[in-house]
């Protein structure tokens, strides 16, 4: 169990921490961001983006193999106001919000037919969500969406994805200045799905976007969340809840790129892990260029090992180049069952298998709250005790 410590604003320990970081996040990428596949090489698994990633099970979405042979079945519920079209790859709003950074987001990129583009417009205040359903129907698919949440906007976004296949995909947030986003991604996908996609957030000034990941089904799931600023002012939180059981490779990779003053951004992933070789993988990284003063920043990610035979790598990173900050700080830790919480719920007359349950719906409360859609809630409870079946 590992603990990173906070560095306070003028700390003179901020760029030593930088230094001594096992790999910053300027050099971890094996090639600079692209839209053309071909500036990248083919991953062999010793890249530092890719050597937790079990490139065999990708089936062909690495090395330019698979081809567009899928179903994806799409459904998009907006409320009244906002717009849903179909794009060709050359409108203006696509790849604004961020750009590959590693081939399969630019294979990705090169393959969709054509992008989706859901605004929200400029001061709408929506009161029901915009709920869109991905549902896979076998074969390979690729996809970009881009949501564009305009000016002083406020939505709630559920992307919803289940069925089976193979996915690459692309999805852009446009969080307009003072605009309020809170996006839901449901990854619920059948036992053998590969779904591998980065997620960009580009958020304007004074603007707010709240994320919530949250994967249980799949065979391999790669998702890379990353998020910039286009003004100061602007705030991220990020946070994820994932359920990993027997066999299932999940793999969250996170960068916040604080690249305006005066913004702030939190980040909080939790996981539980269950049966012979599941592996969690989460990589957080933060950035804080020269021009960020005032920066906010923390990240935080737990893991509960519910059973033996499971994997987690945890790698929080933290580079810092300016010494002008309010804050920023990481923390890691995985570990197993808290005895003494067991014997405290034992010694007032609960059983094993409930203090077990109860602990672990103790562990992820605080995300489940996050997400703010009574059914999602309701249905994430549920999966989580579903899963509990299978470790007590």
């Amino acid at each position: 169990m590992a603990e990173a410590q906070n560095i306070p604003a003028g700390s003179t320990t901020a760029g030593a921490i930088a230094v001594a970081a096992e790999s910053t996040v300027a050099t971890r990428m094996s090639a600079p961001p692209s839209f053309d596949v071909a500036d990248f090489p083919v991953p062999h698994g010793r890249e530092e983006e890719w050597r937790f990633t079990p490139l065999a099970r990708l089936r062909g979405l690495h090395d330019g193999t698979a081809v567009a042979n899928g179903t994806m079945k799409a459904q998009i519920d907006a409320p009244e106001g906002v717009t849903v079209e179909s794009v060709e790859r050359g409108d203006a709003r696509i790849g604004k919000a961020g750009t590959p950074v590693d081939r399969v987001a630019a294979q990705a990129f090169s393959s969709f037919a054509k992008a989706t583009v859901v605004t929200v417009p400029k001061e709408a205040v929506l009161t029901e969500p915009v709920r869109v359903t991905l549902h896979g129907e076998g074969g390979t698919t690729f996809g970009h969406t881009v949501f564009d949440v305009q000016a002083f906007a406020e939505a709630v976004i559920v992307i919803d994805h289940t069925g089976d296949g193979v996915r690459a995909a692309n999805v852009d947030f446009l969080v307009g200045d003072g605009a309020k986003l809170t996006v839901v991604s449901v990854q619920d996908w059948d036992d053998t799905a590969v779904h591998v996609s980065q997620h960009n957030a580009l958020i304007g000034r004074d603007a707010t976007f709240k994320s919530i990941v949250v994967t249980f089904g799949g065979d391999v799931v790669r998702l890379h969340p990353r998020v910039s600023y286009a003004g100061p002012g602007g705030e991220a939180e990020l946070f994820g809840l994932y359920f990993t059981d027997a066999g299932q490779h999940q793999e969250h990779r996170l960068l916040v790129t604080h690249d305006a003053p005066n913004c702030k951004s939190n980040v909080v992933y939790k996981g539980a892990l269950q049966g012979q070789d599941a592996h969690a993988v989460w990589i957080g990284d933060v950035l804080i260029e020269k021009s960020a003063e005032g920066t906010d920043t923390y990240e935080m990610n737990r893991n509960l090992v519910l059973t033996d035979g499971a994997r987690v790598d945890s790698v929080p990173n933290l580079e810092i180049e300016t010494g002008e900050i309010v804050g920023a700080g990481h923390a890691s830790a995985t570990g197993r069952f808290d005895d003494e919480q067991l014997f405290y719920l034992q010694a007032r007359g609960i059983t094993a298998d409930d203090a077990r349950r109860l602990v672990v719906r103790g562990f992820f409360a605080e995300l489940v709250q996050q997400i703010g859609v009574d059914d999602i809630e309701e249905r994430l409870l549920a999966k989580i005790e579903t899963e509990l079946q299978g470790s007590v």
